[in-house]
């Protein structure tokens, strides 16, 4: 998938607004379909994970608290569900993580 390949790259380089836009279109897709409707939650919990990060950067520490739980809720299906793409989104939540430690840790 293009999409979570360049998620990782944009979330790499910190640019946490582009992470939630390279992945909202194949969520989009995603959800429509009942057969892939845990892997579209998978992906809204990627984007939340990105979009926290940006508010944080932004001074916006409550919205970012808010946002990042919403991550945290969808966060067992990277563990749970079994996709092709099962591998690429374990590196997603493990660099996002890796972002929380250096931007969100003290909230």
């Amino acid at each position: 998938m293009e999409g979570i390949d360049k998620f990782l790259e944009v979330v790499e380089k910190d640019e946490f607004v582009e992470g939630h836009e390279v992945l909202e279109d194949k969520w989009r897709e995603l959800k429509k379909n009942p057969n892939t409707l845990n892997e579209s939650k998978i992906l809204k919990g990627l984007i939340n994970g990105s979009t926290a990060l940006a508010l944080k950067n932004l001074g916006k520490e409550k919205g970012a608290k808010t946002v990042w739980d919403t991550f945290e809720k969808y966060r067992p299906l990277i563990h749970s569900e079994i996709c092709k793409n099962s591998s690429d989104y374990k590196l997603a939540e493990k660099l996002l993580d890796e972002k929380y430690k250096l931007y969100m840790q003290d909230l």
